[in-house]
């Protein structure tokens, strides 16, 4: 109870010293305002539903920890390195554009904080990438986070009932930005990813859908994407055909005698962790059982960091690579 009492007490003093700023914020919806100050920050209270949690914001939160690469680059797409307290999880290297705000926050571990590392980060707000950011057994779970006086959010390809598509980008996008306050930047954003997105579809009219399986790991059992996840999409809007879209999941585990059974004409590895591409080539190539699969016989292989194939900001220039590398003769 003590440290319950002296958390709030410290947000209090932060939300004072921090109120004129905040409701300096006017009606550009960059939470910044263009004359004198106003009484309350534009754009709040703003409840918002997610993952069937519903979060009220009187104020934008200031001191944010992020889990998993791909919230951190969604912050940081949006011109929020200043709100992050810490982060944690990266699949690998950060964008290149982010990398020198990236330097500017605290990396709280490697992988996944412990609670209280969680805890001593002192954070109003906690952004989760995957499901297992707010895992329970690690006592992360949204529940004992709120019940500490932080507020959670976890990107929404991991509570959609359907399919996550282009449209599910942009309510993470715009979601995010309406709970900073930039409102504005969100949706600059989301239009460069649809523009981005439109001019590969325009490259690849006319072209064949190629059959592709996605290697994600896996050796007496095989992880994959099933067909709900952005993963899938990314796959749909590059010219590729999912032979494991019938799976309604995220990520499916199927066994070597099914990918012989689809024929896969691309295989597309992701890559991250400590299993190489090459490894990870000459693992299938080597493989007896794969010999007749037509993606083993030509040697057909794509690549996509594991952080492209996820809800998150690279998920454009994801679709535009992977369009490269299924068409390369439509998409240069």
């Amino acid at each position: 109870m003590a440290r319950s009492r002296s958390r709030g007490a410290l947000r209090a003093l932060t939300a004072a010293a921090l109120l004129l700023p905040l409701a300096a914020c006017g009606t550009d919806g960059d939470g910044k305002a263009p004359g004198g100050a106003t009484a309350k920050t534009a754009g709040f209270p703003y409840t918002v539903e997610n993952c069937g949690v519903r979060t009220t914001f009187e104020a934008p939160p200031e001191r944010v920890v992020t889990m998993n690469q791909h919230t951190t680059e969604i912050m940081l797409a949006l011109g929020l390195k200043d709100r992050l307290a810490g982060t944690a999880y990266l699949d690998d290297k950060v964008l290149p554009q982010y990398e020198k705000d990236y330097r500017s926050v605290k990396v709280l571990a490697k992988g996944y904080p412990s609670y209280e590392t969680l805890l001593g980060a002192n954070p109003d707000f906690v952004y989760g990438g995957y499901a297992s950011a707010f895992d329970k057994g690690e006592g992360r779970e949204r529940a004992a986070l709120e019940k500490s006086g932080i507020k959670t959010r976890l990107n929404v390809e991991y509570c959609s009932h359907g399919r996550t598509g282009i449209r599910q980008l942009a309510q993470e996008i715009r979601e995010v930005g309406a709970t900073f306050g930039v409102r504005d930047r969100a949706e600059a954003l989301v239009k460069k990813a649809e523009t981005t997105i439109a001019a590969t579809k325009d490259k690849l009219k006319g072209t064949d859908p190629a059959a592709v399986f996605v290697y994600d790991s896996g050796d007496s059992a095989v992880h994959t994407a099933g067909g709900q996840g952005i993963g899938n999409e990314i796959i749909s809007l590059a010219g590729g055909r999912n032979v494991f879209a019938d799976r309604a999941k995220t990520w499916a585990d199927v066994s070597w005698e099914q990918i012989v059974e689809r024929k896969p004409e691309i295989i597309v590895i992701y890559d991250y962790g400590g299993i190489s591409v090459a490894a990870k080539k000459k693992r299938l190539l080597d493989d007896p059982a794969l010999q007749d699969v037509p993606a083993i016989k030509n040697k057909r292989f794509a690549v996509l960091p594991l952080s492209s194939a996820v809800l998150g900001v690279r998920v454009p220039d994801a679709v535009r690579s992977l369009a490269g590398q299924l068409h390369p003769d439509a998409v240069k």
